[in-house]
């Protein structure tokens, strides 16, 4: 379809791009020998030249990109880049389709969830590029690539709106859209190398310490061992997780604003930090004495280690574990699925439907109470010192509906398959929210492998869409989208 031509030779040149990605992983392999270089060697040429061939293709048809064309190419990066990254598992493991599809899916969307085990023994080159993985999508690839597509004649702002997490799109925290990319990756790549070092500091070894600053930086989860975090055993490799996980969770923007200004006074403004801050302490305390109290810890001390970290794992949308929090009794694992559900910020690389969605929500309910109450006052919604126009509030609404709707449907799929409520509930509210593990037979000492392929693809298609924020996915799909 040459009407969106455009699309493709920009897909084609995203592919080429990737493809450069799996050099990494290729000289890893070369490094360690362990066997996979001709692996790597197939897919490397094999991404490339799929790529060149879409930009050869239409490199003649030129023009901007609409913003039907940046919806169409965001969500095919996101569903072709894992088809390419799944091959390794493919070739390598000999994975089935469906299950690298699913790893490579939950990698790219910085979900965390696995269907992998023996993680302790996979060749280095594997699990560096699963954890790669999840660091480009952190951030979200198509940021990055706004900053480069310019001076290869395509714009980037509609791929940028499409991306770019939070109800406020249109808001920049600089005028170019390029500029705006690259300030958004300097502070992520500078936290990166600032959460390497800390863990190399606390005891990691060098690969382990680079992998899991990816895997925390980008809210994602994965971990070079079975038993996460709690493989290290270590209070201040928990203490240094933490910390980066709560920075994460807040806007990028922020980070930005603070580093460039040279003020932490930034963050006092920031209507969404100290919610943000405020639910998770609140969350720790309360679950940390709930559960000392039900004797699942012999004394508060462990119960406050062992909460806070789950706690804020989960919270954040990380799903990082250090303890089988699943067997903790079903209210603290559901608070816990809860919190994933709207804790972080927008512009921060968790998921779920954000904090800034969830104020407005909460404030637009206290304003239908009031204006039951008093029919004649006028009430606005505000946040952050700013009236929340009309238009995003009717936004937000319809997007908590959606957000709702989704995760009803899946779950009665889910059931209807054969799969527990609790299971089917919370591999759904995990996988749309990009947390990972979730509770019952994929609880946090399990993996998503119990599940039968159909299932597989159901909790994919969740983290897709939860990963484009629902209607970026959605829109793609309705019949309106391809209209002339």
């Amino acid at each position: 379809m040459t009407r969106f031509a455009p699309v493709y030779r920009a897909l084609g040149m995203i592919l080429m791009l990737f493809g450069l990605t799996i050099l990494a992983p290729l000289l890893v392999s070369h490094a360690t020998n362990d066997g996979a270089q001709r692996v790597y060697d197939e897919v490397f040429l094999l991404t490339i030249l799929c790529g060149a061939f879409l930009w050869y293709r239409y490199r003649h048809l030129q023009r901007d990109l609409n913003v039907r064309d940046g919806f169409l190419l965001v969500v095919l990066v996101w569903t072709v880049l894992p088809a390419f990254s799944a091959l390794p598992f493919m070739i390598h493991l000999g994975m089935s389709h469906t299950d690298a599809y699913f790893e490579a899916v939950s990698a790219l969307t910085a979900s965390g969830a696995t269907v992998m085990s023996g993680l302790d023994h996979l060749p280095e080159s594997i699990n560096l590029w699963r954890h790669l993985m999840q660091w480009l999508g952190g951030m979200g690839l198509i940021v990055l690539v706004v900053a480069i597509l310019p001076m290869l004649g395509i714009g980037g702002r509609q791929m940028l709106q499409t991306e770019v997490p939070g109800p406020m799109k249109d808001n920049r925290i600089t005028p170019r859209v390029t500029e705006t990319a690259k300030g958004l990756w300097l502070i992520y790549v500078l936290m990166t190398l600032a959460c390497m070092l800390a863990y190399r500091w606390a005891g990691m070894g060098w690969f382990d310490a680079v992998c899991h600053a990816f895997s925390t930086l980008s809210l994602g989860g994965f971990s070079t061992h079975d038993m996460s975090l709690g493989y290290f055993n270590s209070p201040l490799i928990e203490w240094i997780c933490i910390i980066f996980m709560l920075f994460s969770g807040i806007n990028y923007a922020t980070h930005f604003l603070a580093l460039s200004g040279r003020s932490i006074l930034v963050y006092g403004r920031d209507p969404e930090a100290g919610w943000f801050v405020g639910a998770l302490l609140l969350s720790v305390f309360v679950l940390a004495n709930y559960l000392w109290k039900e004797g699942m810890f012999h004394d508060m001390d462990n119960a406050f280690r062992y909460t806070l970290f789950n706690v804020i794992s989960v919270a954040t949308t990380t799903g990082y574990s250090t303890t089988d929090y699943g067997q903790w009794p079903m209210f603290a694992g559901l608070w816990m699925l809860f919190l994933c559900s709207f804790s972080t910020s927008a512009g921060s690389t968790g998921g779920g439907i954000k904090m800034m969605r969830a104020l407005l929500l909460y404030k637009q309910v206290y304003r239908e109470l009031v204006r039951a109450m008093h029919p004649a006052a006028v009430y606005n919604v505000r946040l952050g010192g700013q009236t929340a126009p009309q238009s995003v509030l009717f936004a937000v609404l319809a997007f908590a509906f959606v957000y709702m709707v989704s995760i009803v449907t899946m779950t009665l799929l889910l059931a209807f398959t054969g799969l527990d409520i609790v299971t089917a509930f919370s591999a759904v509210v995990a996988s749309v929210n990009n947390t990972g593990p979730g509770l019952g037979l994929v609880g946090p000492s399990t993996t998503f492998a119990v599940l039968e392929d159909f299932q597989t693809w159901i909790c994919t298609f969740a983290m897709l869409l939860g990963r484009l924020e629902i209607f970026t996915l959605l829109v793609v799909l309705t019949p309106a989208f391809w209209r002339k």
